[in-house]
């Protein structure tokens, strides 16, 4: 009996193992080779394609470089779903969850419309009932509504005013602005990509109660902590489960010495930077973090816990994640390093940052801080129950900046 049972968890062990090389090995070809191939070739090739121009064509899937290997196409959302995959898998192998006998429910789970391309990431254990047996009932379709609306107005009204500053000021000579500008496009980029993304977690969130579903929030006001790990706890908050659990946890957590729990962040944000995508400014900006949270841990977190000017602790915390947004948004280091040091370029020249601002998107700007202000103060729990008509209003707003406007980035279209 003993023998049985020790061959059958060799076998689940050896499919578990399996299922994770396969995922992540579909991971890292669709959103990783280009990076590996280009490394390559700017190594061991001395006419080969440069690192940036080959990653300029990822998307595209145009050229090849000196090996004559092309450009691999990312699928759309591959990062989430990928995930998604692999928490069915390691939630069957502990027996947190039965496995799915029927395939189209699971295929529900892997390709959910609502979140497929930009979040939330959905645990398997959190929803394996929901694909089964779920209420979408006329109050949990008006709550989804509601919620769909201001997710909609957070992205086109908010995100897409600011991105229109922010782009305009990186797409302009970055070594040529002042630290007005520099800090007016890191910024509005800053804000940008919590609107854009807490927009999408919001609509997902809202197309799900529409259809039964009830995902978890993604996003608590991470620009209100007072710590980088308080920051972690507010921000893509799915991901950052997903990482605790799978990753963290198994690795033993907190609950070892102090330097293998120091090892431990610090290999959870090295692999939280690589997931968001195929350039070095990502695994640097995931890097800095994991140091930043090990300084916490060690030292730096007790002095803040002990500082009694919250409002210190939030504005320092605000002004690291800033810095590691320029980061994040830069093509490569040199550019990132090269933005953070206009921002300590002497000066305050009014004229030059109206070059940045025309008449419209001045006042599309302060709309833009208001209508955040009244997000981020009311876009609750309590606050979605609240009056239809306030997010119809919204709604109406936003299919009017829609139809005025085309420039409607995505940021996160790439993972």
């Amino acid at each position: 009996m003993c023998s049985k049972k020790r061959h059958d968890d060799e076998v689940r062990r050896v499919g578990l193992i399996f299922a994770i090389v396969a995922d992540l090995g579909l991971l890292f070809f669709f959103k990783y080779f280009n990076l590996f191939i280009a490394t390559i070739e700017n190594l061991f090739f001395a006419h080969g394609l440069k690192l940036a121009e080959r990653m300029n064509g990822i998307f595209t899937g145009n050229g090849t470089g000196a090996l004559g290997i092309g450009n691999i196409v990312l699928p759309v959302g591959i990062s989430f779903f990928t995930f998604q995959a692999l928490s069915y898998v390691i939630d069957v192998y502990k027996d947190e969850v039965d496995i799915q006998p029927n395939v189209l429910y699971f295929a529900l789970y892997i390709s959910c419309f609502p979140q497929l391309i930009a979040g939330p990431i959905v645990h398997y254990k959190d929803i394996s009932t929901q694909l089964t047996d779920r209420a979408a009932g006329s109050y949990q379709f008006a709550e989804g509504i509601k919620r769909f609306c201001f997710g909609l107005g957070k992205k086109v009204i908010i995100a897409n005013t600011l991105a229109q500053v922010a782009d305009n000021v990186w797409d302009g000579n970055i070594a040529r602005i002042d630290a007005t500008v520099a800090w007016l496009g890191s910024i509005c980029y800053t804000f940008q990509i919590y609107y854009d993304f807490s927009g999408y977690s919001d609509m997902a969130i809202g197309l799900g109660k529409m259809f039964g579903f009830d995902f978890k929030e993604n996003f608590n006001h991470p620009y209100r902590a007072e710590s980088i790990q308080d920051f972690w706890r507010r921000w893509h908050i799915s991901l950052s489960t997903w990482f605790r659990d799978y990753v963290y946890i198994p690795l033993g957590g907190s609950r070892c010495s102090l330097k293998k729990t120091c090892i431990n962040i610090f290999i959870v944000f090295i692999l939280t930077g690589i997931w968001h995508g195929a350039n070095w400014t990502f695994l640097v900006w995931g890097l800095v973090y994991g140091i930043f949270m090990i300084v916490e841990r060690v030292w730096l977190g007790a002095i803040l816990k002990k500082c009694p000017i919250k409002f210190f602790n939030r504005l320092l915390t605000f002004i690291v994640v800033n810095f590691l947004w320029v980061v994040f948004r830069a093509d490569n280091i040199m550019d990132a390093g090269i933005f953070i040091s206009r921002m300590f370029a002497g000066g305050i020249r009014i004229l030059n940052l109206l070059t940045y601002l025309s008449g419209m998107s001045v006042l599309a700007l302060i709309f833009a801080v208001i209508f955040g202000g009244f997000v981020q103060a009311h876009l609750s729990v309590k606050a979605v129950k609240g009056n239809m008509a306030v997010a119809l209003g919204i709604l109406l707003v936003s299919l009017l900046f829609l139809v005025n406007g085309t420039y409607n980035p995505f940021i996160y279209y790439q993972f």
